[in-house]
């Protein structure tokens, strides 16, 4: 990988993604985690699901590090970070705000609207993770009734 002042180390960003995945696992929620940081990396917010442990259904991962991020002037030049393919209502917010870069842990275990991002021009580097497919497809196999809450299907 390229590190070079211009290239963000993304495996690097990816690794607070996953410490918040891991404390909203210990928390009793969704083991997802989200970053939002410069292009120069360096961290602007974090955050992870937290739809069980405060009963919000729209605390998702990348909407609690985007709330924690305060009001921005523009997100254009931020990446936002998450350790699953963001779905539906997480790529409108991406969208709506204008960022130009997500970096996906996985996709594996949910594809969510990656493409429909793609297809708007914005970059969607997926880091295929193990550390994140593993977390994630355990989480699912253990709780599958709370996995089809978070993305809107009825069992």
């Amino acid at each position: 990988m390229d590190h070079s002042p211009t290239q963000p180390d993304y495996q690097a960003m990816l690794q607070t993604a996953i410490e918040e995945a891991r404390i909203g696992l210990a928390e009793g929620g969704l083991p997802i985690g989200a970053a939002i940081f410069r292009g120069d990396g360096t961290l602007v917010s974090r955050g992870h699901n937290r739809r069980i442990q405060q009963g919000d259904p729209s605390i998702h991962g990348e909407t609690d590090a985007f709330r924690r991020a305060g009001r921005q002037r523009s997100y254009r030049d931020l990446i936002m970070v998450t350790t699953l393919s963001p779905c539906w209502y997480c790529s409108g917010l991406v969208r709506q705000f204008g960022f130009r870069t997500v970096v996906v842990g996985e996709s594996k275990n949910f594809a969510g609207g990656a493409d429909w991002l793609r297809s708007l021009g914005i970059e969607v580097i997926d880091l295929d993770s193990p550390e994140c497919i593993t977390m994630m497809s355990g989480f699912i196999a253990e709780n599958p009734g709370l996995w089809n809450e978070d993305i809107g299907v009825d069992e």
